[in-house]
């Protein structure tokens, strides 16, 4: 096998749609590459010259390295809309339908996306006309269905013409030029533009075939959105660029019937989050997903609950990966037959890492990294159409993490999700994973609010109804968890918002944890006080009222101490004071008295 960082290095300086027509030719044509969600069945031949066909018809409403936004779900049409953009030299810049309009604007505004495809029977399916016409007001949105309308008999010539000659009929960008712009969650703030490279992306694949071992019989399955990281690099083009067959879904959330697709297909491989794998796997039959073989979770804590669940009912192992949309995005995953509970693996080949002390926490560090599929910058609203590089290549996650002597990697928790109690460290990913141990049916999610006494505090939302804090209390207690890692107040919800890439919405969670106090603190307030309460309120009041006469009487007895010991010294200085009338070149005599009074008067000074 040769060293393979240096394999990767090399592999990896290829652009993304050479990448596919290079394993296009090695494959047979028609070898069924993806099922749709409808069903549809393509071969390589279909997707080759739907991809050159659709290029032909885009080139002429579209202009050479301009970046065109895809809004499309996972399917066949958003990887030939992909490839099309690629082969005639635009950048896509895949956008999250599930964000709203006010997140998507700012991505086309960062980004300079003038231009979006999408396709009328995804619109109407899922109900996004409303989200279209504001988009629409911005932005001009290009329809697929318009577009093969006017696919003309040059452009059907290029489909045939250009998987034969395709150094002459396709673009070809150097590997270092921009290759796919995706966007950050949005889970911390308005989202950001990130860059990658077509060598970033063919990189990370790269590195994942070299770290996770697959069987020649392997079927992929993924539902997750290819507007997520996760869901393009490992979700689709890691299968199709390496020639295993992949069944697209096109929404993680139709929890019922994904199982009944995983069966009927037969997939060996399943890309999840941990609460859609868990939701899956709730509403199968026992042995339903028992085709899978492994199922690579990302973007979210594997619980031990879920590996449990998967082993004993299904008989398929769950490996955890661990990336950022910056590393395109896997930087460390398990590998079947070695998963380490509590670690996400090792890293994959060619990533550099650089851990940063944190004030307040031994054994962990803030993680940096480099390597050939770390992205080429950022685009912000703030200054749009311009990549703002890393400093010297070196990404800051801002996630905290520990890596032992063997090369397991556990994180700890995203800086930004660390409460600062008491002058203490709290990671809110121990307090959610608490609350997961003890309500593991349950979806947790934990927040930061103010505290007057100690500077923050940790708020629980959850999706328990019943849930009781002393519950979580015992049972940090009998698990070695300090008692500062259990939330002050827990607050039930009806649901725990999500977003559409199946991680947990950080920011809408906050808003219910401060709409829940504000409403506690109304409610207190308005609430007529119960025959307790007086007891207690005339309990405090006594105290006060005798707390109060108590300070009074200490400071009369100051102020009568005080006017006793000025009036002794008044006297002491009479004693001593010269008699200004008599001669003063006279001397006193000395005498017993005045030595006396000498003493009396040092000891006064």
């Amino acid at each position: 096998m040769g060293d393979p960082v240096k394999r990767i290095e090399r592999r990896s300086r290829r652009a993304i749609f050479q990448a596919y027509l290079e394993n296009a030719r090695r494959e047979k044509k028609d070898k069924v590459v993806i099922t749709d969600g409808d069903g549809r069945k393509l071969t390589h031949k279909d997707i080759t010259q739907g991809a050159f066909a659709l290029g032909g018809a885009l080139a002429r409403v579209t202009e050479k390295n301009e970046r065109v936004g895809v809004l499309l779900p996972t399917s066949a049409g958003a990887v030939i809309g992909l490839f099309a953009l690629l082969s005639r030299g635009r950048v896509p810049a895949m956008l999250n339908f599930t964000s709203g309009s006010k997140n998507l604007l700012a991505a086309c505004k960062a980004a300079e996306v003038t231009k979006i495809i999408s396709s009328r029977k995804f619109v109407e399916i899922g109900g996004l006309e409303k989200l279209m016409g504001e988009l629409s007001a911005v932005v001009e949105i290009i329809y697929l269905e318009d577009v093969r309308e006017q696919i003309s008999p040059r452009d059907k010539a290029l489909a045939l013409l250009g998987p034969i000659f395709p150094s002459v009929l396709a673009a070809t960008p150097n590997p270092d030029d921009p290759g796919v712009i995706l966007f950050t969650s949005g889970t911390e703030g308005a989202p950001k533009g990130v860059v990658l490279s077509h060598q970033n992306i063919i990189a990370n694949i790269e590195q994942i075939s070299a770290h996770v071992e697959l069987l020649p019989t392997d079927i992929f399955f993924n539902p997750l959105p290819t507007f997520h990281c996760y869901g393009l690099t490992a979700g689709a083009l890691w299968p199709i660029l390496n020639g295993y067959p992949v069944v697209f879904h096109p929404s993680p959330l139709q929890t019922k019937i994904i199982p009944k697709r995983i069966f009927e297909t037969g997939s060996t491989v399943l890309f999840a989050t941990d609460t859609f794998l868990s939701q899956y796997m709730r509403a199968s039959p026992d042995g339903g997903m028992s085709s899978l073989r492994i199922a690579v979770c990302g973007a979210e804590r594997v619980r031990d609950e879920t590996r449990q669940a998967a082993e004993k009912r299904f008989g398929f192992e769950v490996l955890e990966g661990y990336g950022v949309t910056e590393g395109s995005p896997v930087l460390a995953a398990n590998q079947p037959g070695d998963i380490r509970s509590g670690t996400v693996g090792k890293l994959l080949p060619a990533v550099e890492t650089r851990l940063e002390p944190v004030e307040g926490l031994e054994g962990a560090g803030r993680l940096f990294v480099r390597g050939p599929n770390i992205m080429k910058g950022y685009l912000s609203p703030d200054n749009p159409g311009v990549i703002t590089p890393l400093a010297d290549g070196w990404h800051d996650t801002g996630d905290i993490v520990s890596i032992d002597d063997n090369g397991y990697m556990s994180i700890r928790g995203r800086l930004k999700r660390f409460a600062k109690i008491g002058g203490e460290m709290v990671s809110l990913a121990v307090v959610e994973n608490c609350a997961s141990a003890v309500w593991p049916d349950n979806l947790h999610a934990a927040a930061i609010m103010p505290d007057p006494k100690k500077g923050e505090q940790v708020i629980l939302v959850t999706d328990r109804t019943d849930a009781q804090r002393g519950l979580l209390l015992s049972w940090a207690q009998s698990h070695g968890v300090p008692e500062i890692a259990v939330p002050k107040k827990i607050v039930s919800v009806d649901e725990i918002p999500v977003l559409g890439t199946g991680k947990i919405d950080y920011l809408k969670v906050k808003t219910l944890a401060e709409d829940a106090m504000a409403a506690a603190e109304a409610a207190k307030e308005e609430a007529p006080m119960t025959a307790f309460d007086k007891k207690e309120l005339k309990k405090r009041e006594a105290a006060e009222k005798a707390e109060k006469k108590r300070l009074e009487k200490e400071a009369k007895a100051a102020e009568k101490a005080a006017a006793k010991e000025s009036k002794e010294a008044d006297q002491a200085t009479e004693t001593n004071a010269p008699n200004l009338e008599s001669d003063s070149t006279s001397e006193p005599a000395a005498s017993p008295a005045n030595d006396e009074t000498g003493e009396r008067k040092d000891a006064a000074e």
